[in-house]
């Protein structure tokens, strides 16, 4: 199976149209044509209301015909009023489109404890809502729309060829507030490919499972997060292994894109964990190692102090054993061994030249088992406590 990267994002997948606008701080997009839905939402106890609509309408309906999205508003902590305000637009969608309210699916981003902007949402409604078409134009309208700290739009779009041939699509937002369980970040994925709601449902967790899910920027997690899969059913007979690997591929693109544009990053952060006794394990220590801040920092800094992630790893959870570690850096075709079964080696030199790279790549070998797991963030900057410091003013 080859995985094809094409042009278009979501209005690759035959039969999807999208819209959208940007007005400074705040904008709207609109995507049309669908059929069975899948969803996973942020584990936050607090959801917005927008959320909680989407949720209600998957549940009901397991169809999606429909999405609208608005940033620059959360709609969270915003009570009754804010979910009424969430089914009155995906009502105002319906009439538009002709479809059942059921439906249509809504997502939020922006700031929390701010009830949507009814007025500023109808006014683009009515400036999009009759120029949905399918062009690649039309998806990175979408990706810029949904923005809010990011500084640039993601999309991704991957075709599998041959006679059970699909096609799957994506955009997304995220730049602050990533964290591990749905790393705000917003995910909306499209493809042609004909499968049921239980498929789509398992396939979507396994790929979030090992990309969102495995994405840090801050370590916080927002009221908002939600990864929407859609299937038109316009290709059958497609064998779920090669589904699996396409939307997997997907989610991870994305996901790495979230990671490299994280608030205030310089550098893109992958951390790869083997010989771990258990996945968990393996998974605690990339996530640890992510979340640190003595780790981001000295990244950021170009600082190659490999204590910090021998540290992290140490406090994890993960069972571990000092004369067994080992650490590998690696970056701009350079690779560094800083520590080998618990013993310092002298290439701090190569690990120095190493951190000035765009992308870098700890490589860590627990040494006690078979488990891995693979995960990404980004450093921590000056610019990251600018932006949230002034995030509401």
């Amino acid at each position: 199976m080859q995985i094809n990267s094409i042009n278009g994002g979501i209005t690759a997948v035959e039969g999807v149209k999208a819209a959208g606008i940007k007005k400074g701080k705040y904008g709207l997009a609109l995507i049309s044509g669908g059929g069975t839905a899948a969803c996973v939402y942020t584990k936050n106890s607090f959801k917005s209301g927008s959320l909680l609509v989407t949720n209600e309408h998957i549940a009901r309906s397991g169809i999606c015909n429909a999405v609208i999205i608005n940033s620059g508003c959360a709609n969270a902590f915003t009570g009754d009023e804010g979910i009424r305000d969430a089914e009155k637009i995906c009502k105002m969608v319906a009439q538009h489109l002709k479809i059942s309210p059921e439906t249509v699916l809504i997502a939020s981003t922006g700031v929390i404890g701010v009830r949507l902007d009814m007025d500023l949402i109808l006014s683009e409604f009515n400036l999009i809502k009759d120029k949905l078409n399918s062009s690649p134009d039309a998806s990175r309208m979408v990706a810029e729309a949904i923005m809010t700290t990011d500084t640039h739009p993601k999309e991704v779009a991957v075709e599998i060829r041959g006679s059970n041939g699909f096609v799957i699509g994506g955009v997304a937002k995220g730049s602050g507030m990533i964290a591990p369980d749905m790393a705000t970040m917003l995910a909306f994925i499209y493809t042609d490919a004909a499968l049921d709601h239980k498929t789509l449902q398992d396939a979507l967790r396994e790929a979030v499972n090992h990309s969102f899910n495995m994405t840090v920027v801050d370590g916080d997690m927002s009221t908002n997060d939600m990864v929407l899969l859609v299937s038109t059913g316009r290709r059958s007979n497609v064998a779920i292994t090669e589904f699996q690997a396409a939307l997997s591929h997907v989610c991870e693109s994305l996901a790495k894109m979230i990671a490299a544009d994280g608030e205030g990053a310089t550098k893109l952060i992958e951390v790869m964990v083997r010989g771990a006794v258990t996945k968990e394990d393996a998974t605690m220590a990339v996530k640890t190692i992510l979340r640190s801040p003595l780790v981001k920092t000295a990244i950021f800094g170009g600082d190659p102090n490999w204590g910090r992630i021998a540290s992290a790893i140490g406090y994890s959870g993960a069972c571990v054993q000092e004369d067994k570690l080992s650490i590998e850096l690696a970056g701009g075709g350079l690779t560094a061994s800083v520590l080998y079964q618990g013993k310092a080696r002298n290439e701090m030199d190569v690990a120095s030249r190493i951190f000035d790279e765009n992308e870098i790549q700890i490589l860590v070998d627990i040494g006690l088992g078979d488990e891995e797991a693979k995960g990404w963030g980004c450093d921590l900057s000056y610019e990251y406590v600018r932006i949230n410091a002034e995030y509401t003013t």
